[in-house]
């Protein structure tokens, strides 16, 4: 796939864009020489990566990967960790936690790429999208109990909505690392391919994704997002507040058209 565009945050991290497929941005983590490992330098790239992404209204969906043959993130960067202080670790705590918010709050729907290992923190970036395509290399887990802390990128939060409260915390209190065939049978991922398709597969799905209108994936997301955990009463609130921000818009406008017109919609994007 022909890259068009390519803007680096730091040194550890690159949004590309693909020829045909305008509205796909691909969020790269790219420190292969440590798996990946989150430092403070390469939490603040993500951060400020996913707010460029976030205000960038062209972006329909957001895949992220990994330039790392063997891994998706390792998690945490415990080499640095270890020299620090606990003022260091405190004050690094925000920086930790903007890069995890960062993905999690993105408004588009956002698509992780897995292969080989995705753990600790590395684990929960892929938790804080909306779907995860694994290869069957794959290997995930939350094993930070093993090292004397908790899950801190939202692992706590996110794993109990994908698989269920005791699921989670058997994962959680195990710090066991699971592989792709048993992931993908507990929820831990969604999709499982030929290991080495994991990014093709995952770029082809935003590409799926992007030709929707930009407003309707939005607003879904918002609804799905805030109405989780709600009873079913507050959460048809939240639907019907995400619909009425669309039913007005000029994409439902252009969709409603094309399809009685039998063509292709040009959205709007508003």
């Amino acid at each position: 796939m022909t890259v068009t565009s390519e803007q680096r945050f730091g040194e550890f991290v690159v949004v590309r864009r693909h020829e045909g497929q305008d509205h796909v941005a691909e969020l790269v983590l790219d420190r292969p020489k440590a798996m990946n490992a989150v430092s403070t330098d390469m939490a603040r790239s993500i951060a400020a990566a996913c707010e460029a992404l976030g205000a960038d209204r062209d972006v329909r969906a957001t895949v992220l990967t990994s330039s790392h043959e063997r891994a998706f993130c390792v998690g945490a960067d415990l080499k640095e960790r270890n020299s620090f202080s606990d003022a260091d670790l405190v004050r690094q705590r925000p920086t930790a936690r903007a890069a995890y918010t960062g993905v999690l709050e993105l408004p588009m729907p956002v698509i992780a790429a897995v292969h080989g290992f995705a753990l600790g923190g590395g684990f929960e970036l892929a938790l804080a999208c909306d779907v995860i395509v694994a290869d069957t290399t794959a290997v995930v887990g939350l094993p930070e109990v093993s090292v004397g802390v908790i899950p801190g990128g939202g692992g706590t939060q996110l794993l109990p909505r994908r698989v269920g409260a005791a699921r989670a915390a058997e994962l959680v209190f195990s710090a066991r690392r699971v592989e792709a065939a048993e992931a993908r049978e507990l929820g831990l991922v969604d999709e499982l391919v030929e290991a080495g398709r994991d990014r093709e597969e995952a770029l082809a799905l935003g590409g799926r994704i992007a030709a929707n209108s930009p407003v309707g994936l939005r607003a879904a997301k918002k609804a799905l997002r805030l109405g989780q955990g709600l009873d079913l009463r507050a959460g048809l609130e939240v639907e019907d507040a995400a619909w009425r921000s669309v039913a007005f818009s000029g994409d439902r406008a252009e969709g409603v058209a094309a399809f009685n017109e039998k063509r292709r919609p040009d959205w709007p994007g508003e």
